[in-house]
């Protein structure tokens, strides 16, 4: 594992309570999102807001066996365990209705699933690699002078013009250009540190390239960088919009 990946487990472990709200401001709405996708309905907001939470606490609780050198993403042992959570709470009111007892489950067999690898779906897994980027963009944001974040949202987040953006905040598109520059570069260290610290695999690591946004600027470079971020920024933009828009996800519990 890279150094970067390492440190954050260690902070897991020992109970850093900041690690563990960074990994709940970056997971939980993903969380949140694949629990709606499983509940079919069958679960409020509120109910998927307690069973994201369960999810983070059963996690505390087994964060010390988990083991990346077996192959499995930390997403997917992360998701075996919201699997088991929800399935859990599913379990729990079939036996209300009936009035009966029920056995729990045990957590480890949602361990196992993740070390046997468990197939996540592709919208899962977009949206664990957009939430990384978003994360990022919170970082940046919160780093750099409010103009300069601010040039840098209209100009390639929302796609408008130099010129345009220059007008609107009163500069001159010379500074417009060297400001969007000094962001962009500031992000792609930033966009590189969180993917590493929230990937626990090799494959993870990897998917930055293979969302176009490998660390290789360049002019040619630059704008396709821009472009695959925009992307990744509308989809979010968009999903946040519409909760309901992404097709439901099979893969739940049964």
């Amino acid at each position: 594992m890279r150094d970067i990946t390492t440190q954050f487990i260690s902070r897991l472990r020992a109970r850093d309570n900041d690690a563990w709200f960074e990994l709940w401001e970056v997971f939980g709405p993903v969380l949140g999102a694949q629990l709606s996708r499983w509940g079919r309905g069958r679960i409020g907001r509120e109910t998927v807001q307690d069973l994201s939470q369960e999810t983070m606490a059963a996690l505390a609780g087994a964060i010390d066996r988990h083991d990346p050198n077996r192959g499995a993403r930390f997403s997917t042992w992360l998701l075996a365990i919201a699997r088991y959570t929800l399935g859990d709470e599913l379990d729990r009111r079939s036996a209300q209705k009936r009035g009966e007892g029920r056995k729990a489950q045990s957590l480890d067999a949602a361990h196992g699933q993740a070390s046997k690898g468990l197939a996540p779906s592709a919208i899962y897994e977009q949206e664990v690699f957009d939430a990384k980027v978003e994360a990022a963009l919170r970082e940046v944001e919160r780093e750099v002078p409010f103009e300069d974040f601010e040039i840098f949202r209209r100009r390639v987040l929302e796609g408008r013009s130099g010129k345009e953006v220059a007008e609107s905040l009163g500069v001159s598109q010379p500074t417009v250009s060297r400001r969007l520059a000094s962001v962009r570069d500031i992000l792609r260290e930033h966009l590189r540190q969180t993917v590493a610290r929230f990937s626990f695999t090799e494959e993870e690591i990897g998917e930055l390239q293979r969302n176009g946004l490998e660390d290789n600027p360049n002019q040619k470079e630059d704008r396709s960088f821009e472009d695959s971020l925009a992307e990744i920024y509308h989809r979010i933009a968009l999903r946040r919009s519409n909760p309901d828009l992404n097709a439901l996800d099979p893969k739940g519990p049964h």
